[in-house]
């Protein structure tokens, strides 16, 4: 690995650390911002909504934008805006002024970490690229699932700003050395698909919001049915219009590629199963084990642990053995992992097996699966190949976490057999995963389609969803009151 490229993959993966931790950090600092700024419970869950539906709604836009005017540029632009509005959520007064600067957050996360894995496809050939997405995945990894823990070292030991101020000095420090140490690129000269970019995030926007208020506002009221329908029909109008225009952002022909269809579908999968144990997970230590929140996050290092060390290690296996049979496995062994979890424990022990065998199973999977979509189109479609894919990992996560927040509080929640209930659905989500990656062709080959010229680097990874697990949380809130 050269010297231009150990830059490249150490700034993405910091930009994709700073923006994966503010994910769920804030999960961990709810019941202290709600005594400081005396909150509601709905605007608890606004805290962090705010975030995921920017982020959610702008990331295509975002990848279309770094072809156009350089993605170098448009990353640490993203980097800035992502460290302002930091500033603006540390020195927030009020919760509506938390909430706006939370969103403006997520815009800026919208432009990290697409371009993130742009830099990455630019920077590495086709041969490197898995070695080097294997130990951007776990970074990333490491850092969703970090953020409970991070979040109550920090809350416990400083003050929930701090959550906060943290990204301020890494944000001023990466933007310095992206601007010096990492290459411009640039895609093709093509128009920007305007019509194409507003249809997409509308839809998407349609789509994660009633998701994210299914739980608190009803999965048959009118709000979330008509953001339902809404989404649908602009996905629809979306493809309609791809099909038309001639410079399209999304060439719907690469849907006909078998292997990136079904290595989307898994990672729909996998991130839908890991968010929800991520947060069900970290609150279990605290509800039922009786852990503090900072210990509750070193509890789970056995999980969180493995991605740190199994994933490089499968990104290197996915350059020799191909992708196919790391998904398989890995989400069979998460699927298993889960399953096991779920019988629940009288003793913190009991679960650091199951929790091993759940963390090698999403450390093999995830870089495979995200490899699989990448690889299977022509390389310079690389950025939308991955944008795509961060795309449909943004709305499997917060589908998974929604509806298994569902199961959970029908179940009686902790008190019940909730949190049961929902790492079974959690392994049932990870077994429907290693299905659709028993599709991925064995050999991965691209042919570029001469009727949709391709697209080309600027994609994503590492979602968030974490709009329904602070719905979760508030009302764990509201309950303890």
């Amino acid at each position: 690995m050269s010297g231009s490229e150990r830059w490249v993959l150490g700034l993405a993966s910091l930009g994709s650390v700073m923006v994966a931790l503010d994910t769920l950090v804030v999960a961990a600092a709810l019941t202290t911002i709600r005594g400081d700024l005396g909150a509601s419970a709905e605007q608890l869950e606004w805290t962090v909504n705010a975030y995921g539906l920017s982020f959610a709604m702008l990331l295509m836009t975002a990848a279309a934008l770094g072809d156009r005017l350089g993605r170098r540029r448009m990353y640490a632009a993203g980097l800035a805006l992502f460290t302002l509005a930091s500033v603006a959520c540390a020195m927030a007064a009020n919760l509506p002024f938390l909430i706006a600067a939370r969103a403006v957050q997520g815009v800026g996360a919208a432009m990290v970490m697409p371009l993130a894995i742009g830099l990455l496809g630019a920077a590495f050939p086709p041969e490197r690229r898995g070695q080097a997405i294997g130990v951007f995945s776990g970074v990333t990894g490491l850092a969703v699932l970090g953020g409970p823990m991070i979040g109550g070292a920090v809350t416990e030991g400083l003050s929930w700003q701090w959550i906060f101020w943290i990204n301020v000095p890494i944000g001023v420090v990466a933007i310095a050395l992206v601007l010096t140490k990492i290459p411009e690129s640039t895609g093709p000269a093509r128009r920007l698909d305007l019509v194409g970019a507003v249809l997409i995030s509308l839809s998407v926007l349609g789509l994660v919001w009633g998701t994210v208020r299914g739980e608190s506002a009803g999965w048959t009221s009118t709000e979330v049915l008509t953001a339902f329908a809404g989404g649908v029909v602009l996905l629809i109008a979306f493809g309609v219009w791809e099909r038309r225009t001639n410079h399209a952002m999304v060439p719907l022909t690469y849907f006909r590629n078998r292997t990136f269809t079904a290595a989307n579908a898994a990672g729909f999968f996998l991130t839908a199963a890991l968010f929800s144990a991520v947060f069900f997970l970290s609150q279990y230590m605290q509800a039922v084990l009786g852990s503090a929140p900072l210990t509750a996050g070193l509890q789970l290092l056995p999980w969180t642990g493995t991605l740190f060390i199994v994933g490089p290690i499968a990104g290197r296996l996915v350059d020799r053995v191909g992708e196919r049979s790391l998904v398989v496995i890995g989400l069979a062994l998460q699927s298993a992992g889960m399953f096991w979890v779920s019988r629940g424990a009288d003793h913190y022990w009991e679960l650091i097996l199951p929790l091993v065998v759940a963390g090698c199973g999403v450390s093999l999977a995830m870089p495979a699966a995200q490899s699989a979509a990448m690889a299977a189109l022509p390389r310079q479609a690389v950025g939308i190949a991955s944008g795509i894919y961060s795309m449909t990992r943004q709305l499997g996560g917060a589908a998974g976490v929604a509806v298994l927040g569902s199961v959970f509080v029908s179940a009686g929640g902790y008190a019940g057999s909730g949190f049961s209930r929902a790492l079974a659905g959690g392994g049932v989500l990870s077994l429907l995963g290693a299905v659709a990656g028993l599709a991925i062709a064995t050999r991965r080959t691209a042919e570029p389609n001469p009727a949709n010229p391709p697209a080309t680097p600027a994609g994503a990874t590492a979602g968030t969803a974490a709009g329904p697990a602070a719905s979760t949380a508030a009302k764990a809130v509201e309950g303890a009151r």
